[in-house]
């Protein structure tokens, strides 16, 4: 039980580290916006936008890439249920985070583990994407903590559902 408690604290301080910087209006605004990346309308979107308007392998690999995003929310939801985690700016003294912020539970990322589950196909088929969508999906994330929303372990199992996720639907479709 004490190695547990070291984790959790560890994930505190981390996450106070990052969290720390919320009141600096250029970083405010950067993850503000690219937190999006990883919300239901942006992903949904650009998934419909790609199975839409792509062709080929394009398409299939916009297929996956949706069935991942689709599969990937069912064990996110179970498992927020079942390990109600508390998001920090209820438990940690002095975070900083938006007006108006989610309400649910923290574990796991939802916005996290949207965009590894979208990316991962896309990487798959063309691994020099990596290099541009791996950073954006690790900004995601960052921005969570960033924003008082998740424990940097709740991005790092949002990170790791996503990556399974797209790697199983891939398989699947191509």
């Amino acid at each position: 039980m004490k190695i547990l408690l070291v984790f959790y604290e560890a994930d505190c301080r981390l996450f106070k580290r990052v969290n720390r910087h919320f009141d600096k209006k250029c970083l405010n605004l950067f993850f503000r916006s690219i937190t999006h990346i990883g919300g239901a309308r942006f992903t949904i979107a650009a998934v419909l936008a790609l199975i839409l308007f792509s062709s080929d392998k394009l398409r299939l690999t916009a297929l996956s890439s949706g069935l991942a995003l689709s599969f990937s929310h069912l064990p996110v939801h179970l498992i927020k249920k079942k390990y109600p985690r508390q998001r920090p700016y209820i438990i940690l003294e002095n975070t900083k985070c938006p007006a108006n912020p989610l309400r649910d539970h923290s574990f796991p990322s939802g916005h996290t583990t949207a965009v590894f589950s979208v990316i991962i196909p896309f990487v798959l088929l063309m691994p020099a994407l990596s290099y541009s969508l791996f950073p954006l999906a690790v900004l995601v994330g960052i921005s969570r903590v960033y924003l008082g929303l998740h424990y940097p372990t709740d991005v790092l199992a949002g990170g790791i559902l996503g990556t399974a996720s797209g790697i199983l639907s891939y398989s699947f479709i191509l």
